[in-house]
């Protein structure tokens, strides 16, 4: 079925029964009552309630949960209390971090609520735009933003800014005639789409969508219907939770069992089973991955990435694949003049965007002449208040630039060559034209499309003096100008001419040069993208400006691959060529989201960048995705998962940088956590199976976790990066956190923890008390906790090759400190179950710290030289 785009306005008229002098007010009541109002759905928040209850999803917090039930039924007030507490914290610090509400539809809303002049019973009437309906036709003028999708019925150099729809960087050219072929969104020139705006001419159109049926509408859908995964960290560690779960059920019930089968007192038992639960859940973790991702946020802030979602700070330290958006991403957003052509040569102009600040590779007065041309011709307006800004068309606003940097004072222009005649430019003549008064004669500056401009010129400016142009000059010419169109570049040329009299006619000119300009990549870009691929990070450039200016900016950024544009998609096979294509231009929001998918599809894990209301969906369904804080829409922000607030693509290798560092510093804290608890569990279950007595007490297993194992696994997450961090490839998605020869590590230390510790109570047993073996067990575990963490700063490197880190031996040294007051104190020691030890004691359990730290540093020289642990 044809769209509005391709139907005749006869036909649409028809079609919404609707006459040339628009609806009546009460078709229109009718109308508004059966399609609704022109604005979208809003979907019920979520509510700080259900971001608070959702933090006890996690299988470790079940079975915290678990535990604490047990210990309040047993009687074990300190226990339960202490579980409790840390369930509560960290259920907080989550809902303190995730509370934003999701507003992106609420921004879409808002960018419709606008009034809107239009056709009713005949005559021009101004009404809020939520009341426009299907069939209204409504009046459009400079500097209105559109309230619905309308197809024109009339269109006088008309002009609208679909950047943050379509990604398109210069306004578009509006036509009223129909379009056969199918085209994507940003070639469908004879509409207008709602949330644009008009930034010159006027025009009139009729509404064929409102609310949710227009292109606006329609991204706010696929906002609603888009889901959005758990990040690689939280898939890791639910799996490491729920396998913790498991094997703590299994490990207490085979001690409840065994302890049975011996006759022992069932309370027993289960005072023992209950220690085994306590050992095996790190009770700690929850809270210091919350606190390790809050502090790496709070760095990232720092350096203007703004995390919105906790679990996306590792997550684009994982990327693989970075999408971006051209057009304010890569680009400034901004159309720049990078070169000219005047008297058979191209001279470069430095700089970028809107500020005049660069300089001309030549200078001459025939370059002087042609810049004045494009200074004077011209209807834009160059302005600063801190950052300069252009008012008008951005392809006027360029050529002010270009003129400002060859030292022309555009203050001065209107007094020295006051305008008093123009002809304007329209898509018909291609081509403006002005006359400005200097002295007593006249001059009129023309400019336009090159060819045109050539027809009216009969000589051309060489070394200061006009010569008769020949068709050897004019091949030139064109030669220049497919050279700047082939750099994806927009080219005009420029001619003036002198008379005594005010004449009004284009003809007979004097041919000045062209000038070629572009929306030019930021001059840090191309640093960042070399830096992401030496990281192994493929970057894809997703636009909706054309494909020539697309491959362009990637050719001269350094992106690889094949472009292809939105109109292939529809035939192509993505899922066979996505790891081929490295630009994909003229791009509808849906072939976002499926570019997005296919990669995941392959196995990437995706980040997406944009700062247009078109990239929102896109960044929603990514992995994480990032938008840009100062250009970016509302829309754009609140469906990302960060937010950069200087707009600067290098932001994002700090960022990358950041959250590489993040995950590696959760998963050290997590090898040193699970391999003393499991140091833990060993030594009870050991103990358990050689009959023993209970080697170690749930209240001191619940020190340990909570108080010597947190504050140094909290100093190892903020550990300096390894120095290669950026030189590694990206992991891959499906890796797991904690891999086989990993859970190797952490099993051999807990063996060598559980070995220590039962040699420590059997000689403790043989020569004292029961409570006294409790202690030097208890005391030797955590001097090997402490050890262990030294340990976990890296696989590769010792201790002696690391930058120091003072918070972590300073950690260690509280951690020591709080261990002899809880042993030696008469008031802790009787809460705890302790006894003092002697010196001979405390010899025993530091050496067996060093023991396990000497282990430590031998199996990271081992590594180094196998290269067995993977990064």
């Amino acid at each position: 079925m044809a769209e509005a785009y391709q139907k005749s306005i006869e036909t649409l008229l028809e079609e919404l029964d609707v006459t040339a002098e628009g609806l009546s007010t009460r078709e229109a009541q009718k109308r508004l009552a059966k399609h609704g109002p022109n604005e979208l759905e809003h979907p019920t928040p979520i509510s700080p309630w259900q971001i608070f209850l959702e933090q006890f999803t996690s299988p470790v917090v079940w079975v915290l949960l678990g535990a604490a039930i047990i210990t309040a039924a047993l009687s074990e007030w300190i226990d339960f209390l202490v579980i409790t507490i840390v369930i509560i914290t960290n259920a907080i610090v989550g809902l303190i971090q995730e509370y934003k509400a999701e507003r992106a539809i609420e921004s879409l809303k808002e960018m419709l609520a606008l009034q809107a002049h239009m056709l009713r019973d005949g005559k021009i009437t101004k009404i809020p735009a939520r009341e426009v309906v299907p069939g209204d036709i409504i009046i459009i003028e400079t500097g209105d933003r559109v309230a619905a999708d309308l197809r024109l019925i009339e269109s006088v150099e008309l002009h609208t800014q679909e950047a943050s729809l379509t990604g398109e960087s210069t306004p578009i050219g509006k036509i009223a005639d129909a379009i056969k072929k199918i085209c994507a969104i940003g070639d469908r020139k004879n509409m207008a789409f709602a949330g644009t705006t008009i930034t010159n001419g006027r025009g009139k159109g009729l509404v064929v969508a409102t609310g949710t049926k227009t292109e606006m509408g329609k991204i706010a859908t696929l906002l609603g219907t888009t889901k959005t995964d758990e990040t690689p960290l939280q898939c890791s560690l639910k799996t490491l939770g729920m396998m913790l779960a498991i094997a703590t059920v299994l490990i207490c019930i085979t001690i409840f069992v065994l302890g049975a089968l011996r006759g022992q007192e069932l309370i027993e038992v289960f005072l023992q089973a209950v220690a085994l639960a306590v050992a095996a859940i790190p009770e700690g973790l929850p809270a210091v991955v919350t606190i390790t991702l809050a502090l790496g946020v709070r760095r990232m802030t720092a350096s203007n990435a703004l995390i919105r979602k906790l679990p996306s700070a590792e997550t684009l330290g994982s990327c693989s694949v970075i999408c971006t958006d051209k057009t304010g991403t890569l680009t400034h957003n901004e159309m720049t003049v990078r070169s000219i052509y005047v008297n058979d040569s191209i001279i470069t102009i430095t700089g970028t965007g809107y500020a005049p600040e660069g300089k001309l590779s030549a200078t001459s007065d025939d370059a002087k002449e042609l810049l004045l041309a494009g200074a004077l011709c011209n209807n834009a307006t160059l302005t600063t208040n801190k950052q300069w800004n252009i008012t008008g068309d951005p392809t006027e606003g360029a050529l002010l630039v270009s003129a400002a940097k060859a030292g022309i004072d555009l203050g001065k222009l209107a007094k020295q060559f006051p305008r008093i005649h123009e002809n304007p430019f329209s898509s018909e003549r291609k081509r403006m034209s002005t006359i400005h008064r200097t002295g007593t004669a006249y001059i009129m500056y023309h400019k336009g499309a090159t060819e045109i401009i050539l027809e009216s010129c009969d000589r051309i400016l060489l070394d200061g003096k006009p010569r008769k142009i020949t068709p050897a000059h004019k091949k030139k010419i064109l030669s220049a100008q497919e050279a700047f169109a082939r750099q994806g570049m927009r080219v005009l040329g420029f001619a003036n001419k002198t008379s005594n009299k005010q004449e009004v006619q284009e003809k007979g000119l004097i041919f000045l040069g062209l000038q070629a300009m572009i929306d030019p990549p930021r001059p840090e870009v191309k640093e960042s993208i070399r830096i992401c691929n030496s990281a192994g990070i493929r970057i894809i450039m997703i636009t909706g400006d054309h494909l020539t200016t697309a491959q362009a900016i990637a050719e001269e950024l350094g992106i690889p691959g094949k472009a292809i544009s939105g109109t292939d998609l529809a035939t192509l096979n993505l899922d066979a060529q996505v790891e081929s294509i490295g630009v994909y231009a003229r791009v509808d929001p849906e072939h976002k989201i499926r570019i997005v998918e296919a990669l995941k599809n392959k196995g990437h894990i995706v980040a997406m960048t944009g700062d247009g209301v078109n990239d929102a969906p896109a960044l929603k369904r990514a992995d994480i995705g990032i938008a840009m804080g100062i250009t970016g829409t509302d829309v754009a922000k609140e469906a990302s998962a960060m937010v950069l607030a200087d707009d600067n693509f290098a932001t994002i290798v700090r960022a990358v940088r950041e959250g590489r560092k993040i995950y590696d510093n959760i998963r050290k804290f997590v090898m040193y956590l699970l391999s003393s608890n499991i140091g833990e569990v060993l030594t009870v279950f050991g103990g358990a199976i050689a009959g023993l007595p209970p080697v170690i007490i749930a209240r001191q297993i619940l020190w340990m976790n909570l108080v010597t194992d947190l504050f140094p696994a909290l100093a190892l997450g903020i550990e300096h990066g390894e120095p290669t961090l950026m030189e590694r490839p990206p992991r891959q998605s499906d890796q797991k956190l904690i891999d086989k020869r990993r859970w190797v590590v952490i099993l051999s230390i807990g063996a060598v923890m559980m070995s220590a510790a039962l040699g420590a109570f059997t000689y403790a047993y043989r020569h004292g008390t029961i409570g006294n073996a409790q202690t030097l067990a208890f005391t030797s575990l955590v001097f090997m906790q402490l050890t262990n963490v030294l340990v976990m700063r890296s696989e590769r490197h010792t201790n002696f090759e690391l930058r120091p880190n003072a918070r972590l031996f300073a950690a260690i040294a509280i951690s020591l400190i709080l261990q002899y007051i809880v042993v030696q104190t008469p008031f802790f020691a009787g809460i705890f179950g302790d006894e003092p030890l002697t010196v001979i004691e405390w010899s025993i359990a530091i050496s067996a710290g060093i023991g396990l730290l000497a282990l430590g540093e031998i199996i990271k020289v081992i590594n180094r030289r196998l290269d067995w642990l993977s990064s």
